[in-house]
């Protein structure tokens, strides 16, 4: 690669960063960006559905026991061909000659249906409304999971942006060595092989330049899906970055993560609503009451009898101010067992998946706490152990480069403790992104993620 491609390539990555000062002048925070996630995010969209179809099962299920009313208004047309008959009054039996009847009737009714005494409607009440709840706690479930993993990808992106000033440091201090290098070796004071090992370590650090410029833009569109934002429009990224230590008690941790978690809470209201849809189910044997009851307002009927022999016609008409009608029923599917049978396999079923589920949290629970504060507090340690290696890093430096200045000391050391201040540089923005990963980690094992 030529310097002039290098310097294109550089412009194009360039380029790609600074559309972000274009696209807004307020840059992108963290709880911004997770208040993104939370409107957006694809995660957030199903759980979102889960809650309104959780809802329609709770509104069909109280269909089956509140009263179901309807009203409507009917003309109907009844109407027989060649009837015969006899009719028997006493000793006197009177015969119906052939004859064609068209009846007309219409009128206004209100009709309602109540299940009195229905128990696996009203147990598929309780499941439909635990299961409501579990919906809405796995939303709360969902918000925390989205803002983790928010946070988390805010950070790569974050140390993308800082590595990159690591990398163009490295860069710079390459191309100036190599240009002393290239002087000594022109008076005859280094050998071709420091020259070529100087013009190697230029290349590799523009390539690590490039590089770090490349996982800036690929960090920014990993960030910008879990936003589901264009990651044009994603703008300007707020590239502070600091961590506080802070101090945790493992006790308390895992006292806060079994009350408040909304996960372990959803599964708690799964397993509920899935032991009351396998009562409903078993009680689905058993006979249960409903109630029906019409009114009919202002009834009227007209007919027409025309007998066929004589061709002699009749009419008839009522009319009445309401007609009423109830019933009272005690039913009893008796012959369905087959279907009683799979509903309560289903139910059984569902309910030793919801049972494991929550076992395997609350057996969990305690295991992921202590890694989440094993993983902290491991976070600080390396942080503090970065921050000694850049110290010690940036004084090899000066005294390698006061060595130099004296004559004491080769390029190739001055150049050596270059590189070593870059990676300490390096593993010092990587431990305090991971400080702020592992903050957010302990904030959603503890059920206050958001």
């Amino acid at each position: 690669m030529t310097r002039m491609e290098r310097a294109r390539a550089t412009g194009l990555c360039l380029s790609s960063l600074l559309w972000a000062v274009a696209a807004g002048s307020q840059p992108l925070t963290v709880e911004r960006a997770v208040e993104i996630a939370l409107a957006k995010n694809t995660q957030m969209v199903n759980a979102r559905a889960s809650v309104l179809e959780a809802r329609g099962g709770l509104y069909g299920a109280w269909a089956g026991v509140l009263p179901e009313i309807t009203a409507s208004w009917s003309r109907s047309l009844d109407r027989t061909k060649k009837a015969s008959g006899s009719q028997l009054f006493g000793t006197q039996s009177f015969i119906s000659p052939p004859n064609d009847q068209d009846t007309y009737s219409w009128g206004t009714t209100l009709q309602g249906t109540l299940g009195i005494l229905d128990p696996a409607a009203l147990r598929s009440v309780s499941s439909a409304r635990a299961g409501y709840k579990a919906s809405n706690l796995s939303l709360k479930a969902a918000r925390a999971d989205v803002a983790f993993a928010t946070r988390r990808q805010y950070y790569e992106v974050v140390k993308a942006y800082h590595l990159v000033g690591v990398a163009n440091a490295s860069a710079k201090l390459a191309r100036d060595d190599e240009r002393r290098v290239r002087a000594l070796f022109e008076v005859g004071s280094v050998s071709r092989s420091d020259l070529l090992r100087a013009q190697v370590r230029t290349a590799t650090s523009q390539l690590d330049s490039l590089t770090a410029y490349q996982n800036v833009v690929s960090q920014r569109i990993v960030l910008a899906q879990a936003l589901a934002v264009a990651e044009t429009e994603m703008g300007e990224v707020d590239t502070l970055l600091t961590a506080e230590p802070h101090e945790y008690d493992e006790a308390e941790l895992l006292a806060d993560a079994g009350k408040k978690r909304p996960d372990l809470q959803a599964a708690d209201a799964e397993v509920r609503s899935a032991r009351a849809a396998a009562s409903a189910a078993g009680l689905s044997r058993l006979p249960y009451v409903t109630l029906t009851g019409s009114a009919q307002f202002n009834p009227e009927q007209w007919g027409v009898r025309t007998i066929l022999a004589t061709k002699q016609k009749g009419t008839s008409s009522s009319r009445a101010d309401m007609a009423l009608h109830g019933t009272l029923a005690v039913n009893w599917d008796i012959l369905n067992e087959l279907r009683n049978a799979s509903r309560t396999s289903t139910a059984k079923a569902r309910v030793l998946r919801a049972e494991e589920s929550r076992d395997a949290l609350r057996r969990n629970l305690e295991a992921e706490v202590h890694q989440a504060l094993l993983t902290y507090r491991e976070a600080l340690e390396r942080e503090l152990v970065a921050n000694r290696s850049y110290e010690s890093a940036t004084e090899n430096l000066k005294l390698t480069q006061q060595k130099y200045n004296v004559g004491s000391t080769t390029i190739l050391d001055l150049i050596d403790a270059q590189v070593s201040l870059t990676r300490a540089a390096a593993d010092r923005v990587t431990a305090l992104a991971t400080i702020r990963v592992a903050e957010a980690q302990l904030s959603r094992v503890r059920g206050q993620a958001e």
